[in-house]
């Protein structure tokens, strides 16, 4: 359908009002419009109203199906995907997935074994349309000095197909070791990358946040943490981070995932932390499916009653960047995924109810997550823009969303791809004790 080369125009496709500014069309209440798309070189050559366009190559008649900018995926964990077959969750939760992991990877997680699963994961994403990716990479020593050399091949390995970012993890009380802390910051900086932790309720939560945003400022990096991935409601990390970035004066990028316990606290509490998240300009990302998997798993015979998810509605009514990513597959924190961020918006249209009105809800894994990461003309579709799509066959959300859309095509720079997943058997050998 897509040729090989030269100009063409795709005719009578479905474009989305979030995902394209300065389209002139009559959008339906799902803010869809009937558009025309012409590629030239690489690139979007004129976006029109369908039947508008001026003289331009004959064209492709798409009856109507749906095409979106490619995905970005902002929260993943790429270096410990796949690691499910040698090293399943014991019991589902939370704790024994940071067991399991912690585990594997200490015994495990040589640069061979990370630099393959890495790569078979950044196929999967491709092949499914994602252009950007942020990774979180495991950095408790001695694993930084391991994982980071081999996110920086990976990345120069992936240039022009996924733009790679990654961001530190460990968890806060890591930071109280001040010298080895600098000296990861300084790891990070050297690879232009961002700084993360996994905040939790410690006695000297609001110390070490400081230390945290101390770093960020004095080697001008980015902000990125896990926080409150719990049920419990006297879980107030993403206040704190709020609060600490206030009195830090920080004008960076600050992104939070997960922000589960928010959903279960009382609603003076909550208005208290969203009203300091939107002043302090930080974005928030869901994780739909990590979380569905892992919060409210009780194991004793009852039904799960609590969806795991972090109120984003009420976010986004604030001003607050809101999106939603993958986070982990295939190993103890999520058993399940391959990197489809169509799957992931899927998903959370029925468990986030991004419906009724869809709004602009598409941006969350588009447009929002590129911003989040400093990604200029990603996400979204535009004259003069890269020619960076995906085609499928839905013609509304209601098609899009019903189904796996397996024979989805993705354009890169003006040219379908080829969209071959790789197969599970490639990593058996990594699975052998």
């Amino acid at each position: 359908m897509i040729p090989t080369s030269g100009s063409y125009r795709l005719a009578n496709v479905r474009l989305h009002r979030s995902l394209t500014p300065g389209l002139a069309a009559a959008f339906d209440p799902d803010g869809f419009a009937l558009a025309d798309v012409t590629v030239a070189n690489g690139k979007i050559a004129d976006l029109a109203a369908h039947g508008q366009a001026v003289a331009q190559p004959s064209a492709i008649d798409l009856s109507g199906r749906i095409v979106l900018p490619c995905f970005v995926d902002c929260h993943t964990h790429i270096d410990k995907g796949h690691i499910w077959p040698r090293k399943p969750n014991p019991d589902g939760t939370f704790m024994g997935a940071l067991n399991a992991a912690g585990a594997d990877r200490a015994a495990r997680w040589s640069a061979e074994d990370v630099a393959r699963r890495m790569d078979f994961s950044l196929r999967s994403a491709y092949a499914h349309g994602t252009k950007a990716l942020r990774t979180h990479l495991d950095s408790v020593a001695p694993q930084e000095e391991i994982s980071w050399p081999v996110f920086e091949t990976m990345r120069e390995k992936w240039r022009g197909r996924i733009e790679l970012q990654a961001a530190c993890l460990l968890g806060i009380e890591g930071v109280r070791d001040k010298a080895w802390f600098e000296r990861l910051a300084k790891r990070v900086a050297a690879a232009k990358g961002v700084l993360g932790v996994v905040a939790y309720m410690v006695p000297d939560l609001e110390e070490l946040l400081d230390r945290v945003f101390a770093q960020a400022i004095k080697h001008g990096l980015d902000l990125d943490f896990h926080a409150d991935e719990t049920e419990d409601i006297a879980a107030i990390s993403l206040k704190k981070i709020a609060e600490a970035s206030l009195w830090n004066g920080f004008d960076g990028n600050i992104l939070v995932g997960h922000c589960c316990s928010l959903s279960r606290q009382p609603d003076l509490e909550v208005l208290d932390t969203l009203d300091k998240v939107a002043k302090a300009g930080l974005a928030v990302v869901s994780l739909p499916m990590c979380n569905l998997y892992l919060q409210d798993r009780r194991n004793n015979g009852t039904t799960p009653r609590w969806r795991g998810v972090t109120l984003l509605h009420e976010m986004k009514a604030r001003g607050i960047k809101v999106s939603i990513a993958s986070d982990n597959t295939r190993d103890p924190f999520y058993a399940y995924g391959d990197l489809d961020m169509l799957e992931v918006y899927r998903m959370a249209t029925r468990i986030l109810h991004f419906d009724h009105p869809v709004g602009d809800w598409p941006r969350a894994v588009a447009a929002t997550p590129a911003e989040v990461m400093r990604l200029e003309g990603v996400g979204t579709l535009a004259a003069g823009g890269s020619a960076d799509f995906i085609v499928f066959k839905g013609r509304s959300w209601t098609e899009l969303l019903s189904r796996p859309e397996s024979n989805r095509i993705v354009v890169r720079e003006g040219m379908a791809i080829e969209r071959k997943l790789p197969d599970y058997a490639e990593l058996d050998e990594l699975m052998v004790e």
